[in-house]
């Protein structure tokens, strides 16, 4: 009998510059038998993603910003790669029948689109871009079901809730707790935090991400934005999910089960091993990455989340109860937070501000279309993009 040759999964990878993107990439290549890229996008960082398209030869990259286009192209020249430019050739590119599993490691927003045509086109997704759901769950889920397409979470607290759940009946299920480590700012006074620069709010304890998840972090948004996409992923209701505060981000989430017992998810705070299991998924596949030794780790220990403090956290439990389109709200709030913070424009708390501000100001929609979310997005960024301009207006004053 003939040795029978598995065919290489086929990769597209939506965001390859970022974080996950290079953790992605750092996958790929220590398994060359088994992955090969298809599809490189990027929005600006055009060096890197050069550099990527000379290391894994894919068949097309697409820099998202158009100004860029000219030096891509020129650079790669030499290689057989067909190069786009703008934000509409990422959502086209995921259209290629040679695309086997989209990677979605965007940032935010942009990543709605591209991921729903992909989806159009059955593709499975292995997401890494939380706000996909946050934004548009329920047109998310509901496109998935339709083409019958996977959705495989690489966050790591829902790759191990998915883990936990692997040949277990879903209405067995209790409760989960997502685990988080509390940031840079875990214990810290209200005093403290309305001081903090944007160093230290990039400084986190345990995870190597990039600034923007780094910030929703601290906040403890990204905490909240985990809440609604678990809701979505799990199909569960807002009561069954809960957060608990580990520092030391060994245990990644936990299920409880009907029964009273438990399932845990462990393993050293390194995103390749989540990406790992979505890549190779349904089987596992072996890695030389670092293994956990529990007397590295004599105590693991949990609290409860300060949501007087860390006002976010609760503010996307309420939009979640809200539904429709306020969390598409929250999330286009946040997005122009961070920014303003990382701008050193606003205050860290004062982000937790205008988010409030546009979930009351913008307008709720019950049943959102995907043109709502839209313009909802929109509105949202303008109404808080006006806010922060009041509140530096006020400093200025005073």
């Amino acid at each position: 009998m003939g040795t029978s040759i598995v065919p290489k999964k086929r990769i597209g990878l939506l965001g390859s510059t970022g974080s996950i993107g290079q953790q992605t990439l750092d996958v790929i290549r220590s398994n060359p038998d088994l992955f090969e890229v298809e599809v490189l996008t990027a929005q600006n960082n055009c060096d890197v993603l050069i550099g990527q398209a000379f290391e894994f030869n894919p068949n097309i990259v697409v820099i998202g910003n158009p100004a860029y286009y000219r030096k891509v192209a020129t650079a790669l020249e030499s290689l057989p790669v067909k190069v786009f430019a703008g934000e509409d050739s990422i959502t086209q590119v995921m259209e290629m029948e040679s695309i086997d599993l989209v990677i979605s490691a965007l940032v935010g927003y942009a990543g709605l689109r591209p991921t729903l045509r992909a989806i159009e086109y059955g593709k499975n997704i292995a997401l890494a871009n939380k706000e996909t759901l946050v934004i548009a769950g329920d047109l998310v889920t509901a496109k998935a079901r339709s083409m019958n397409v996977m959705l495989l979470p690489v966050d790591s607290e829902h790759s191990a809730i998915f883990q936990c759940l692997a040949g277990e009946n879903p209405g067995s299920v209790e409760k989960i707790y997502l685990t988080a480590s509390g940031g840079p700012f875990r214990g810290k006074t209200k005093g403290y935090l309305q001081t903090v620069n944007r160093e230290a709010a990039l400084n986190h304890p345990n995870w190597k991400m990039g600034n923007k998840i780094t910030i929703d972090s601290a906040s403890l948004m990204n905490k909240g934005l985990e809440v609604i996409e678990a809701r979505w992923l799990f199909d569960l209701k807002p009561d069954q999910i809960d957060v608990i505060i580990h520092p030391q981000s060994i245990i990644h989430s936990i299920v409880q089960f009907i029964d009273g017992s438990m399932k845990a998810q462990m393993g050293l705070p390194d995103m390749r091993l989540p990406i790992l299991y979505a890549l190779g998924f349904p089987g596992r596949l072996p890695s030389a990455l670092p293994r956990f030794s529990f007397f590295d780790y004599p105590e693991l220990t949990f609290e409860k989340p300060d949501k007087e403090l860390f006002r976010n956290l609760g503010l996307a439990y309420k939009a979640l109860e809200a539904g429709g389109n306020m969390p598409c709200i929250i999330n286009a709030a946040n997005e122009a937070a961070v920014l303003a913070f990382l701008s050193e424009k606003i205050g860290f708390l004062e982000m937790t501000d205008v988010i409030e501000h546009c979930m009351q100001s913008v307008t709720f929609i019950s049943k959102p279309s995907y043109e709502d979310y839209v313009e909802t997005n929109g509105d949202a960024i303008k109404k808080a993009e006006e806010f922060i301009v009041n509140i530096l207006i006020k400093k200025r004053k005073n």
